[in-house]
């Protein structure tokens, strides 16, 4: 690669006027492996490296966050001395917009001009769904395509930074200090202790993942469970699960569409499921579920929410949505709570507890983020680099979502809407016994 002298010498001047505006404890790494600090008492390792000329000419002429994706998933742009969280909570602690606009912007320009006419460095596509990713052409979405999509990455590629039992959703700790592990099993327990489940209820765990909830409330509770998943992948560890377990009398699950089922159970569950669904189906997500569900059966609705918002506005329009359903969640889309709970009531349920799991999911993704840029050798060698950089970015950028309360999640207990006493005890002491 020739080194243009002329970018260089701009590169380290914008870098450092950026730098002295935001006042942070990390550094960029140029191409020519120059450090730049990106504050004037920089003590930590942590930098971002650009690693050619061209990505500035790049993303000079199309600044958009889809571009900045492909650079990063290519490896034109990286980090080293710590997680991507590192530096997305450095960011948002110093209120950078804000700063940002103190910068001088001849200056600015000054210094972006050697790269206004020079090559820049082509991306190709990445690793991205390739068809309707928001889900909203015709009724007819294809959720399968969807789910597959997502888990074909293989299960050995989630156990790396899972916890031993493969839960893939919000863990509760008890305690901050709690490991992972220790967290999705209080949250099994508390799952079940939300259904009141007792020995010989039949539940329904609706996208029951690798099986851990259904073989936590046979085990525990007592219950005679049925999950149902439209991935093949994790179908055949469950069902191998199962029966290592000795649970085959106990357990069972299937792989196929929760609305060709038919009912009545117990109990109800999804974790972790109807942001799958799309805001424009989940009337008839709810409706099925309550079909499904006995006459004093109580059903557990556990998903990730956005805020509500004084304008209404598609929420898909959003350029991070975007790149979700592109890259990692096609088909995905959020409701904020009160909607949910409004359809909920609409189609015949009770509501009667709801209860917010922010802080634990911005926990939780972190565990996640934190052990696959551990296991990164691994996980490059079982999907590729592109992949491997892909899924980092996103649960860093979920953590910090949580963190900043751009995003939520709630579990809200109902039951159907009746006249008479409803299904529960009280109190909830017996929640947290």
């Amino acid at each position: 690669m020739t080194i243009d002298n002329s970018q260089l010498a701009a590169a380290r001047d914008l870098v450092s006027h950026i730098g002295g505006a935001l006042d942070l404890d990390m550094s960029v790494r140029l191409w020519d492996g120059t450090l730049v600090p990106l504050g004037p008492n920089v003590s930590s390792n942590l930098a971002i490296s650009i690693n050619n000329a061209g990505v500035v000419s790049s993303l000079l002429r199309r600044p958009v966050l889809d571009r900045l994706i492909r650079h990063y998933a290519l490896g034109h742009i990286d980090f080293e001395g710590g997680t991507l969280i590192d530096i997305g909570e450095q960011l948002a602690f110093k209120r950078t917009r804000g700063r940002l606009k103190t910068l001088d912007k001849s200056r600015i320009f000054r210094d972006l001009k050697p790269f206004l006419f020079a090559s820049a460095l082509p991306v190709r596509r990445s690793r991205s769904f390739d068809g309707d990713e928001e889900g909203a052409r015709g009724t007819n979405r294809n959720e399968q395509d969807y789910l597959q999509f997502h888990y074909d990455v293989g299960n050995d590629f989630y156990a790396l930074f899972l916890d031993p039992e493969m839960i893939y959703t919000c863990g509760y700790f008890t305690d901050w200090n709690n490991s992972l592990a220790q967290a999705q099993t209080d949250k099994l327990d508390m799952i079940c202790r939300k259904l009141r489940l007792k020995p010989g209820d039949s539940l329904l765990d609706v996208g029951c993942g690798w099986g851990g909830l259904i073989c936590h409330a046979a085990r525990n509770f007592g219950a005679k469970a049925h999950g149902v998943t439209l991935s093949q992948e994790q179908f055949d560890y469950a069902q191998a699960k199962i029966e290592r377990l000795g649970l085959s009398g106990q357990v069972s699950i299937a792989l196929c569409d929760y609305r060709d089922l038919v009912g009545p159970y117990d109990k109800i569950s999804s974790i972790g499921m109807y942001e799958h669904v799309g805001v424009a189906g989940l009337p008839a997500y709810f409706s099925k579920i309550r079909s499904l569900l006995a006459a004093d059966g109580l059903f557990l609705n556990h998903g990730i929410t956005r805020r509500g918002k004084k304008k209404k506005r598609k929420f898909s329009s959003r350029s991070e949505q975007r790149a979700l359903q592109k890259y990692i969640f096609p088909g995905g889309e959020l409701d904020h709570i009160g909607h949910s709970i409004e359809l909920m009531e609409q189609t015949g349920f009770e509501i009667h507890d709801v209860e917010g799991w922010r802080e634990h999911y911005a926990r939780t993704t972190r565990f996640w983020c934190e052990n696959l840029t551990a296991n990164r050798d691994q996980a490059v060698a079982l999907v590729g680099t592109e992949a491997y950089r892909i899924w980092v970015a996103y649960l860093a950028g979920v953590s910090l979502a949580f963190t900043r309360g751009t995003a939520r999640i709630y579990q809200t207990l109902a039951s159907k809407s009746a006249r008479g006493p409803s299904p529960l005890p009280p109190t909830r002491k017996d929640l947290y016994r």
